[in-house]
Parts: C-alpha cells; sequence; structure tokens
C-alpha cells in the first residue's frame, strides 16, 4: 500500500508531502491543475517510462520518494531478494532526476536500476485510464492476464518446460542430421584413407626411425671398402709384422743383457692394441653388412610416410593419430542411422508431450475464460451495463513457449450487436465501465496492491457515474484505490479526498495539494456541481451525494 509521496521541483511541483489511506483516496480539480503531474511524478518514482522534461524549470534537479507498507508475504519482497536489497515492513523508492536528464534511483537508500523499480512497481501499484495500452486494452496481454486470472502458472510452467525439451530435442536431431550428411560426403574419401592408413599403419616416431636407418645404409656402401682395406692392412700386414718382430727379438733378448726388455713389452702391447682395433673394425664391417633390398624397402616405407602426411596435410608423426579420427567418423556414418532414429524417436515424444501440455493448458484457458466472462458480466450490471456482452476469445496460434491459443477480450455493446475488440467497440463512457469491470475482477486477491484510475469515469455522468463510484469504493474496501476524478458522484464515494489547484507566485506557476476534511469536501464537490460559484443548492447536493 502506498502511504506517502514526496515530490519536489517536478515539474509545477515545488514541494508536495501526501500522505494516503487505506481505502478510496480521490484527487479532484480543474482541468490542468496538475493533477496528472502527480501520476507522472509516481511513474517516475517506480521507474515508468514517460516524459523526459520532469525537472521543475530553474531547478538543478527534481526529486521524488514514495514509501510503500509491505505485508509479510508481499511479493515485492522476492524482487528486492533477488536484487539483492534489503527488505523490510516499509519499502521506500527515491529517483532524482538532474537538469540534464541524468536519472539516479534508490530503494531503501541502495542505488538500484530503473529495470528493478520497474520490477517493483509489477507487485506494487496497479495504474489504468481510458488512454492506457500497457495491460487490459492491449490484446498481447490479454493472454497473460487471463493465465492470471485463472491461476493458471502451474501448467503454463508444464508447457514452457516442454517447449524448452522440444526445442532442445528438434536441435539435437537437426544437428545430428547435418553431421551426418556431411560425414556421408566424405564417405568415400574416409574410406579410402582409412584403408591406405590402415595398409600402412604409420607408428609415431617411425619416420624419424627410418630416415636414420636409410641414411646409414647409404653411407654404408661407400664407407665399407675403406673399412674392409683397413681390416686386411691390420690383419694381415701391421699384425703379423709385428709378430714376427717380436718373435725375432724374444730369441736373441737373453744374450742382450736386458736392453731388449723394454722394446719386447711395448711390441707385446702394441699387439693387444692392434688385436683390439682389428675386433672392431670387424665389429664395424658386421654392423653395415645389409641385405640391398633392405634400403630399397626402409626407402620405399619412408617415402609413402611422407606421402601421407603431405597428403593430409599432418607432421608424419601424428598419421596414426589422424587414421583414429577418420576411423571415428566412419564410425559414426555406420551408427548414424541407429543414433537418427532415437533422436527421432526422442523428437517425437517430446512434441507429443508438448501438444497433450498444451492442450491441457488450453482447456485450462477454456475453462478460465468462462469464470472471466461471468465475473465480468455480473460487475457490469451494477455499472448500468446489464444488456452489454463481454467475451473472451481464444484462438489457435502458432506453438510457442506459453501454449498455442491467442486471447482477446471482445465486446458487444448490446444483444445483437457485433462483438469487437475491447478497444475498438466501446464508447469513452462505456469502455470505462468495462475496463473497471475487467480491473475489478482481474485484481481480485491481489493483496498489496494499490490501484490507480486516472479519468475512469471520463464520458459517464449522473446515475452511471454514481455506479462506477459506488464500484470504486467497494473495490476500495479489500485494499487501496486512488482515483483521479472530475465526477462528483464519484469525489461523494471517496474516503480520503485532495484538491488539486494551481496558483501563481510572481512569475512561477505552481501546483498544490490540499487534503479536504467535512466542509471543504461538500464545497469541492458543491464546485464540481455547479461550477465556480458554489450555491446552497449544489452544497446540498453535495452534502446528498456524500450521505448516499
Amino acid at each position: 500500500m502506498l502511504r506517502a509521496l514526496d515530490i519536489r521541483d517536478i515539474l509545477i511541483i515545488d514541494r508536495l508531502e501526501l500522505n494516503f489511506q487505506p481505502g478510496l483516496n480521490v484527487l479532484t480539480g480543474e482541468t490542468g491543475a496538475g493533477k496528472s503531474i502527480l501520476l507522472d511524478s509516481l511513474g517516475f518514482v517506480l521507474g515508468w517510462r514517460g516524459r523526459a522534461d520532469l525537472v521543475r524549470q530553474g531547478a538543478e534537479q527534481g526529486e521524488v520518494l514514495a514509501e510503500f507498507d509491505l505485508t509479510p508475504d508481499h511479493p515485492a519482497r522476492a524482487v528486492l531478494q533477488e536484487a539483492g536489497l534489503p527488505s523490510d515492513d516499509t519499502l521506500i523508492l527515491r529517483r532524482v532526476n538532474t537538469a540534464e536528464g541524468r536519472k539516479t534511483a534508490w530503494v531503501n537508500d541502495r542505488r538500484c536500476s530503473g529495470e528493478v523499480l520497474r520490477a517493483l512497481s509489477e507487485c506494487l501499484v496497479e495504474l489504468h485510464g481510458q488512454h492506457d495500452d500497457r495491460g487490459l486494452l492491449n490484446p498481447r496481454g490479454h493472454r497473460d492476464l487471463l493465465d492470471a486470472f485463472g491461476e493458471l502458472e502451474a501448467p503454463r510452467e508444464v508447457v514452457r518446460s516442454a517447449w524448452r525439451a522440444r526445442a532442445a530435442a528438434h536441435k539435437a536431431l537437426a544437428e545430428a542430421e547435418a553431421a551426418l550428411e556431411k560425414v556421408r560426403g566424405e564417405e568415400e574419401f574416409l574410406r579410402h584413407a582409412v584403408a591406405e592408413l590402415d595398409a600402412l599403419a604409420p607408428q609415431a616416431g617411425e619416420e624419424a626411425d627410418l630416415d636414420a636407418r636409410r641414411r646409414l645404409m647409404q653411407q654404408a656402401e661407400r664407407i665399407r671398402e675403406d673399412i674392409a682395406r683397413a681390416s686386411s692392412t691390420i690383419s694381415d700386414g701391421a699384425e703379423n709384422a709385428t709378430g714376427e718382430a717380436l718373435r725375432w727379438l724374444e730369441g736373441v733378448a737373453d744374450r742382450a743383457e736386458g736392453q731388449l726388455d723394454a722394446p719386447i713389452a711395448a711390441l707385446g702391447r702394441a699387439l693387444a692394441e692392434l688385436d683390439e682395433a682389428s675386433s672392431g673394425v670387424t665389429r664395424c664391417l658386421e654392423a653395415l653388412s645389409f641385405n640391398p633390398l633392405e634400403l630399397e624397402e626402409a626407402e620405399e616405407r619412408l617415402f609413402a610416410i611422407r606421402a601421407q602426411a603431405r597428403k593430409h596435410d599432418v607432421a608424419p608423426d601424428d598419421l596414426a593419430e589422424f587414421a583414429e579420427r577418420l576411423r571415428a567418423q566412419l564410425a559414426v556414418l555406420d551408427q548414424g542411422d541407429a543414433d537418427l532414429a532415437d533422436l527421432k524417436k526422442a523428437t517425437q515424444e517430446a512434441d507429443d508431450a508438448y501438444e497433450k501440455s498444451a492442450s491441457a493448458l488450453s482447456k485450462a484457458r477454456a475453462e478460465a475464460a468462462k469464470a472471466l466472462d461471468l465475473a465480468v458480466m455480473a460487475e457490469l450490471a451494477p455499472l448500468k451495463m446489464e444488456r452489454a456482452v463481454f467475451a473472451t476469445q481464444i484462438d489457435t496460434a502458432d506453438p510457442g513457449e506459453s501454449g498455442t491459443d491467442t486471447v482477446t477480450f471482445t465486446v458487444a455493446t448490446n444483444p445483437g450487436a457485433p462483438a469487437g475488440p475491447l478497444g475498438k467497440i466501446a464508447s469513452g463512457g462505456e469502455l470505462s465501465r468495462f475496463l473497471l469491470a475487467l480491473k475489478v475482477c482481474l485484481t481480485e486477491g491481489q493483496a498489496g496492491l494499490t490501484m490507480i484510475f486516472d479519468e475512469i469515469d471520463r464520458g459517464v455522468g449522473g446515475a452511471t457515474a454514481d455506479a462506477v463510484g459506488r464500484r470504486l469504493a467497494q473495490l476500495a474496501e479489500e485494499g487501496q484505490v486512488l482515483v483521479v476524478t472530475h465526477s462528483p458522484q464519484v469525489a461523494a464515494r471517496g474516503a480520503h479526498h485532495w484538491r488539486v489547484e494551481k496558483r501563481v507566485e510572481g512569475e512561477a506557476t505552481l501546483s498544490t495539494v490540499t487534503p479536504l476534511k467535512s466542509d471543504a469536501r461538500v464545497d469541492e464537490i458543491g464546485r464540481m456541481l455547479s461550477g465556480d460559484k458554489i450555491t446552497p443548492e449544489a452544497r446540498a447536493a453535495a452534502e446528498a451525494l456524500m450521505a448516499g
């Protein structure tokens, strides 16, 4: 419930403090006195998009503060929690607009965005007038309004979940079909490439090993002849000559008085070294011995590996891994039909689940529409429209996350007259009463909601205006209603009354709002009945209206 509205330097308001009460609150005044400015100010602090030039001329900034009472289970608390803002029994919204157009907002003294303000406004205030296209006159919102009336959030959530599951199933199937189609386009290449790679069976590191063996075998052909000659020279030449010299010296050593001992020892060591050298050279010759076909085979395999690497634009060491990837793609192809069958089955099941839930929601909407039609018709009778017909029209729409229905509120002002959209068929006075009846039905049970009617009684008078006032008063018994009105019959039903006036101070025009009590209320309603001059008859008529 709206408790207070504090406005500073907004349009023609310099400073204004209003304290509202439960029940029916009425604001009256001459045309142009500033009643709409109050609503503009409230809309500004609630984050609604409106006029940009709000700051009073000559002021640096304009500011609006609104105070609301919150019950423990008020839906605004959930919005505050989601936004990480403090929640208490009192909710204070404050918004500032500088002369340059910069806007800043606070919730309970914490900075917040306009988006948070608008989310809060959805569960704090319902504003409606004849030219309001935010809700009742906009067919795009009628389905949501019907669902809210019928308390269909649970089946609607089932449809929403089924729609998402359906979309996910169709996406998975489409992606699988596209992937399979792509693989099928490459099937011939894949099978040929895998066959070649399987026949080759390359291993990581094999290319480097083959290259080293090939170079060694190529070099062996060039150096083996020289090594063999060296081996022959060591074995047949140096080793034999050294052995022969050692035998000659050993034969005469005992007659040389020890002079040959050192040379004989040296020759012995030389023979041992020659023997080791001969063995090493022999081993080298054995290592360099190979089948001439082996070089050819190594070269053929090395060239084949390198050719495959160039063909597929991968490193030779990556050929084995590349072959595994190609095999995996072939496996997808071979498994594709079975997978597609499973995905098609899952998609059909998702379609069926969506259609089932959407059909159940459609049936629930049809029942809710019947209940809403009856409720609105019951409201129209006391508003002097007992011959009018209200009907909720449900048509088939393209499937979506909200089901397969479109909803339009239609009216026929007289029996037998063609029905049509609410905003196009009803005249000004009729439209006001249709909207009031709808508003009463659609907001029933919304605890803590402040309803604001901006000249909802425009175009009606006499007994009809009195009926509108009485219904507003009844509606206000369950909460808080604010009405901007020019109708004395409606004003007379108010539990709390404010008069909006303009005054001129120097060269400035300012708007003021004055709470009215007893005699002042009688005078204001008398003015609304008779004009500028309040006659005794007008005052008596005002008292009669208030008493009735």
